[in-house]
């Protein structure tokens, strides 16, 4: 028999005490976790839109969240800048002009006058590449830069045997007092470990364009510079007259250069060359060609390394650095470079 009254009769409902009825859980347990949507009052989850997607380099993502994120800021290309680039298409013809003019005063026991075209060409060098580096001790360097180029000119003039072994001599003291003269400083301390590079570019590019005194010592070398600063004087040409007219396609946008510019020049400074070589003697088409196509290259190539050079020194927040040896670098480097290179081929090849 049942009672006919229930147990909790008399009971306020309002009570704090849980009920004991049979519906009610077991006293000393927890009450079992919720399986059901979750209640209005804790707010609302978003719903997932559709399936994680992998993405590479990273974790997986939503469609949803590329909403959040914000958009890549896009860098502008450089302007071209047409009357600079035929102001240094002027500068590099004329460079080359006065270096092939230069190279027929030479000759047996009448060097100096070609020296001295040469150590003022290597003032210009160190004029334009240390206001452009900006290495540490700056005046110590150019001092020491132009006492170097001295030495060199000397020592390609007055040796008994023409070779570079002598202008290697002057090369390796130019940079150790270059380098001893930043560390006299505390504040030039510093930076030079970051600057060694750019002192021994230019100590070393000064260098090198006493190897065209050398070269002229030598059985062709005198034909041999013209062909080789020819072709280098007319691959820097036409490189910065193409840049002027169609610069394209961009080789970056961070620089103001174009790869057409590059190949053209270098394919008609090899073509120059190759002309010169039928009416020099001792040259043939094919061996012109030769040496004017690795002079050629070498001076567009590095015309174009300083350009580069130059954008990265931009990019890293440096100030930019005077107007004039900014844009005289690329055409100094390009001969610097083309002159070694003349020397090379003239020897193993000629």
């Amino acid at each position: 028999m049942f009672p006919s009254t229930s147990r909790d009769t008399g009971r306020d409902p309002w009570t704090d005490e849980p009920p004991t009825g049979a519906s009610a859980p077991a006293r000393g347990y927890p009450p079992a976790p919720r399986t059901g949507p979750a209640d209005d009052e804790e707010g609302d989850r978003p719903e997932r839109k559709g399936p994680r997607r992998l993405r590479k380099g990273g974790p997986g993502r939503r469609p949803d969240d590329e909403s959040d994120e914000e958009p890549e800021e896009e860098v502008p290309p450089v302007p071209v800048r047409r009357p600079l680039a035929l102001t240094v298409a002027g500068f590099a013809a004329l460079l080359g002009v006065g270096l092939v003019l230069g190279t027929q005063t030479s000759g047996p026991g009448h060097r100096l006058p070609f020296a001295a075209i040469i150590f003022g060409v290597q003032l210009l060098f160190v004029l334009a590449w240390t206001m452009a580096m900006r290495p540490p001790a700056l005046l110590v360097v150019a001092l020491v830069s132009a006492a170097t180029a001295v030495i060199a000119d000397v020592a390609a003039v007055r040796s008994d045997i023409a070779g570079l072994a002598p202008l290697g001599y002057a090369a390796l003291a130019g940079l150790l007092l270059a380098v001893l003269g930043q560390l006299v400083r505390r504040v030039d301390r510093v930076r030079v470990t970051d600057s060694l590079g750019g002192t021994l570019l230019i100590v070393v590019g000064v260098v090198s364009f006493a190897t065209l005194v050398v070269l002229s010592r030598i059985p062709k070398g005198t034909q041999a510079i013209t062909v080789c600063l020819t072709a280098a004087g007319v691959a820097l040409l036409v490189a910065r007259l193409t840049d002027a007219v169609a610069p394209w396609p961009r080789l970056a946008p961070q620089v103001p250069r174009g790869a057409a510019g590059v190949v053209v020049g270098a394919m008609l400074g090899t073509l120059t060359s190759a002309v010169l070589g039928s009416y020099l003697v001792g040259f043939t088409p094919t061996s012109a060609a030769l040496v004017g196509v690795v002079s050629a290259a070498t001076a567009v190539l590095a015309d174009l390394a300083v350009g580069y050079a130059e954008a990265g020194r931009l990019m890293a927040g440096e100030p930019p650095t005077m107007w004039v040896a900014r844009h005289m670098q690329g055409p100094l480097g390009g001969f610097a470079l083309a002159a070694p290179a003349a020397y090379a081929m003239c020897v193993l090849f000629l």
